[in-house]
């Protein structure tokens, strides 16, 4: 029987950060821009907080245990077409990320980590 193999998860560290997070700003959303250095890093956002539009595809909308909503993580589409093909693994590593993203001053960044999808 076939299973669909999702496009994105969270590690278990980067679910235990996701918790935490929305306790403090409430509904988080994610979103993955193909730009450089942290620009090429997912960034997590007060849900709504960043604008999406016809430029962006939803990925996932990802569940995690103790979070009473969905977790949206979107991605340029320009990216996409890149990595259409793979499957997102957001964790997270020691170190600090960009001044946009809400973990920034956790001392943590998050990091996508990444497996091919074979057909």
């Amino acid at each position: 029987m076939y299973e669909e193999i999702p496009r994105v998860e969270f590690t278990p560290a980067a679910a235990g950060l996701v918790r935490r997070l929305t306790e403090g700003h409430g509904p988080l959303m994610f979103h993955q821009s193909g730009g450089c250095c942290d620009g090429s890093a997912p960034m997590c956002y007060p849900a709504g907080e960043f604008r999406t539009g016809g430029s962006d595809v939803l990925l996932a909308e990802l569940e995690v245990e103790g979070v009473d909503r969905p977790v949206p993580f979107w991605m340029s589409r320009s990216q996409f077409e890149v990595w259409s093909h793979t499957r997102l693994i957001v964790d997270v590593v020691p170190g600090r990320g960009s001044g946009f993203s809400l973990e920034a001053p956790e001392g943590v960044r998050f990091l996508i980590r990444s497996r091919l999808i074979e057909a």
